[in-house]
């Protein structure tokens, strides 16, 4: 792997509810400098961030859902329309957990095709989170098939936000279960380079971080 490859996986993120404008500049430029996929910001975020990045390649990634998944449909499909009206390039929803636990298959389904929809109509990238931590491996294997089916163009480990982030053996178990279909996303606790390199030995695509500095400059070091 090259360092040009390792940068193109990682969505620098800020996710913090108290951020500010000052602190998306930062973002943006931080992500533009060290030639970073995408930000990852919540959705209030998004216009000011697109108008930061107006003139780089870097994404702008809106979560949706977030952190807990628990809004409509409709909420998360106005969500979804809004941020891509507003600049985004990247969409990341948190699927209804609770409707995963009861079994509600054929809604996990509908909320992923509609959302994936939306994404495909305005040529925007999917991601679909899970937040593994809530989740059974009987639970993930069943939304990682629903996806396969559906076919978003990820599926994501974690929100960060949850009792623990992504793990390599969820980031393999993902991704024997969608094949080539759809891609993994691995986010939560992803700090040094070692767990990066893990994530994506393990088959992760993408990955999640505020550490994407510090990771780019743990490989530098190292070469």
């Amino acid at each position: 792997m090259k360092l040009i490859d390792l940068k193109q996986m990682i969505d620098h993120t800020n996710l913090k509810p108290y951020a500010e404008t000052s602190d998306f500049k930062k973002l943006c430029e931080e992500a533009d400098e060290y030639q970073f996929k995408m930000v990852a910001i919540n959705p209030a975020a998004t216009e000011v961030c697109a108008a930061f990045l107006e003139n780089s390649p870097v994404h702008v990634g809106a979560a949706i859902g977030f952190p807990l998944g628990q809004t409509t449909l409709d909420c998360k499909l106005f969500e979804t329309k809004d941020a891509i009206a507003k600049g985004a390039d990247e969409i990341d929803y948190v699927i209804n957990i609770g409707a995963l636990k009861e079994k509600k298959y054929a809604y996990l389904e509908q909320e992923m095709e509609a959302i994936v929809a939306i994404c495909r109509k305005y040529q925007v990238i999917s991601k679909v989170i899970f937040e593994n931590c809530y989740l059974t491996e009987s639970e993930k294997i069943k939304m990682a098939e629903i996806a396969k089916k559906v076919e978003p163009d990820f599926i994501k480990t974690s929100t960060g936000f949850g009792t623990s982030g992504a793990t390599a053996s969820d980031v393999r178990l993902m991704k024997e279960t969608v094949g080539d279909k759809v891609k993994v996303k691995a986010a939560g606790g992803i700090r040094d380079l070692q767990t990066a390199m893990l994530m994506i030995e393990a088959g992760a695509e993408r990955l999640g971080t505020s550490s994407g500095i510090a990771i780019v400059k743990e490989w530098e070091e190292q070469q």
